[in-house]
């Protein structure tokens, strides 16, 4: 699977389950281990899990399997590798704290493209 279909598999999972304030970090050139990052909120710990649950059910249907997936019932931020894609899960008080999107886009804050609901 190319990584601009992932990315687009992931970004309308994502928004078809509900996810709040999608945002895609390009940060290639930045790190080595991933191309994109996908930040996204959800409202609760169950809708976290959730939304990546679907996300893992469809890339595997496209036979790609995570590489790992942290964080479950009870977590205010999940990840799921899936190599050159990674996304970040997170409730709304998490996303807050850790400012992902900031930290991420430093460099040049025009790369951080934001999908509106």
């Amino acid at each position: 699977m190319q990584v601009e279909d992932l990315l687009k598999t992931v970004q309308t999972v994502l928004d078809e389950r509900k996810g709040q304030n999608i945002t895609t970090l390009d940060v290639r050139g930045k790190t080595s281990f991933t191309d994109y990052m996908v930040v996204v909120t959800g409202t609760s710990d169950r809708h976290l899990k959730s939304l990546c649950d679907y996300v893992v059910e469809k890339v595997k249907e496209q036979g790609l399997r995570p590489l790992g997936i942290e964080g479950d019932l009870g977590s205010d931020w999940v990840l799921v590798d899936l190599g050159d894609v990674i996304i970040h899960a997170m409730t709304a008080q998490a996303r807050e704290f850790y400012q992902l999107e900031k930290l991420w886009s430093v460099d040049r804050p025009d790369e951080v493209e934001q999908k509106a609901n």
